[in-house]
């Protein structure tokens, strides 16, 4: 080994007679010497597994945390965001394929410490690990996490939820707080288009609700692959059931990316799978990739009063009063309580004064922030 700050022996492996066997991700490459596992980010060197990309930051942003979408969680607050390279899925519609597709480019080290420290002189309020699949930061995550919390922010992750339960267990152990996950369709979908296992995705989303991580899941609806009203609807029922009614969904709108071309979602079909949620008896479904749309919104679901207006990646104004509905008194499941600083106060104006949504004003920190898509 050449002693590059990006190689770090896995954490989770086991020998075999003449392999070694990666237990990071379900995939469980069994890889003989000199072979690359499926993520293109990890290989068996003399008989040892090594991570190439530990600290091997391709991306890195203040990003608000309604972009992960996490819109129950400490709503309002912005956490640093960083991203590697590669994923350990095969989806033809990937919008960061440029670094989710890529292989290891070693293009810039951050440590961990680096990495809080940064987030702290940011003003952000926790850490994020998105963009390419972050279960591939496995090791990496593990130390972020505990400095992270023992300065006092928060620790998420944007994933497609394909990792180990082993892996879980230690990411939940030294830290996580959060996570999206990307629930991409039925079992046949994933395998078709993913190259992988529903079943482990929903096994991942009950192991999280158990430790008590909040969750919150997002399906990117795709014409001709999982638009279909049968398909939403057994998301939404099986959401209902085995994470809970409270459980935020979020309906995502697609764009054409990478390999896929298709015409973008109808605003029509993110609409009647909002309707299909919510008759499936789910009480927060949001519809994502519209900005400016009503369902951006969370609604108390006992009286509809409007409870958290957003625009875009915006929060503009928030009702929520110690915890409840200040209409009916309904409990709001929201982590973090009621936003903090600037347009994320407790009783916050949009950009601009007035308590209507509308586009911050060009030129602004607010407009910056607004527009990073």
């Amino acid at each position: 080994m050449n002693g590059s700050p990006f190689l770090r022996e896995g954490l989770l492996q086991e020998r075999l007679n003449e392999r070694t066997r990666c237990l990071v991700c379900e995939r469980r490459c069994a890889l003989r010497d000199g072979q690359w596992g499926w993520c293109k980010t990890r290989r068996n060197e003399g008989g040892t597994i090594y991570t190439f990309i530990y600290g091997d930051v391709s991306s890195l942003s203040s990003n608000p945390i309604e972009k992960k979408p996490l819109f129950h969680f400490y709503p309002g607050s912005v956490a640093l965001t960083c991203g590697s390279w590669s994923c350990n899925f095969a989806c033809p519609w990937c919008q960061n394929w440029d670094i989710s597709k890529a292989e290891p480019k070693g293009l810039r080290y951050m440590s961990p410490l680096e990495f809080v420290e940064q987030a702290i002189s940011q003003g952000c309020r926790g850490t994020s690990v998105s963009f390419n699949e972050p279960t591939l930061s496995f090791e990496w995550s593990l130390e972020v996490f505990p400095l992270a919390k023992e300065r006092g922010l928060y620790n998420t992750y944007v994933t497609n939820g394909y990792m180990t339960e082993e892996a879980l267990n230690l990411l939940i152990e030294a830290g996580l707080d959060a996570l999206n996950v990307d629930l991409k369709g039925s079992k046949e979908v994933v395998k078709k288009y993913c190259k992988a296992d529903v079943e482990v995705v929903w096994r991942n989303c009950r192991l999280a609700k158990e430790k008590g991580v909040h969750l919150e899941v997002t399906t990117l609806v795709i014409p001709g692959v999982n638009d279909d009203e049968e398909g939403l609807r057994a998301i939404a029922a099986r959401i209902r059931d085995q994470l809970g009614e409270e459980t935020p969904w979020h309906l995502s709108g697609y764009f054409p990316a990478y390999r896929f071309h298709q015409p973008p979602t109808p605003l029509a079909t993110l609409e009647r799978g909002r309707e299909i949620g919510k008759e499936e008896g789910l009480r927060f479904v949001y519809l994502g990739n519209v900005r400016g749309h009503r369902y951006e919104n969370t609604y108390c679901p006992h009286c509809e009063e409007l409870l958290i207006q957003r625009y875009g990646l915006w929060v503009v104004a928030y009702r929520i009063q110690k915890g409840k509905c200040p209409e009916c008194g309904r409990a709001i499941p929201i982590v973090g309580g009621s936003p903090l600083r600037g347009p994320l106060s407790p009783d916050p104006a949009p950009p601009g004064g007035n308590s209507s949504p509308q586009t911050p004003q060009e030129g602004s920190l607010y407009h910056m922030w607004w527009s990073l898509d």
